[in-house]
C-alpha cells in the first residue's frame, strides 16, 4: 500500500481519494457505528489528517495475498502522543474497501475524539446533503 502510505504522508487527499472504492467502510476509533461510502469516508480522512501532527508511518505489514495491510503510525494530537494503525482490506480491483482505525493509549484516543467530535457531526450532514 505504498501509493496509500505516500498519499497520507503527503497530505493528498485527492491522491488518497483515488485509492479508495465508493462503497467503502470506514471505522473509526472513536464513534461506535461505522461510516459507509467514499464521500464521508474521506471527509473524515481529510480532518483527521488536519488533527495530526507529526503523523509518520513506521511499519507496514500485508498478508500474504496483498489485499489486507496494517500501517502503524505515530502523531500527536495537541500534547497527546499516540500510536495506531490503519488496517486496509483491497477489494478485487485493488481498491480500499474497508478501512479500520485503532489508536492508543486511551488519552490519545480520547484528544483525537475530542479534537474530531465537532467536527464528525458537520461532516456527516455535509456527507448526507451531498449525496441527496
Amino acid at each position: 500500500m505504498r501509493a496509500f502510505r505516500a498519499a497520507v504522508e503527503a497530505r493528498d487527499i485527492d491522491a488518497v481519494g483515488a485509492l479508495v472504492a465508493d462503497e467503502v467502510v470506514f471505522t473509526s476509533p472513536v464513534v461506535f457505528e461505522p461510516y459507509s461510502g467514499r464521500p464521508i469516508t474521506l471527509a473524515i480522512l481529510r480532518a483527521v489528517i488536519d488533527a495530526f501532527e507529526d503523523f509518520r508511518y513506521v511499519r507496514a505489514y500485508a498478508s500474504e495475498d496483498g489485499r489486507d495491510h496494517a500501517l502503524h503510525f505515530t502523531a500527536r494530537v495537541g500534547d497527546r502522543t499516540l500510536d495506531g494503525c490503519d488496517f486496509l482490506h483491497l477489494d478485487d480491483e485493488g481498491r480500499i474497501d474497508r478501512m479500520t482505525v485503532m489508536v492508543r493509549p486511551l488519552s490519545g484516543a480520547n484528544a483525537l475524539a475530542k479534537a474530531m467530535g465537532a467536527r464528525l457531526a458537520d461532516i456527516a450532514e455535509d456527507a448526507e446533503r451531498r449525496s441527496a
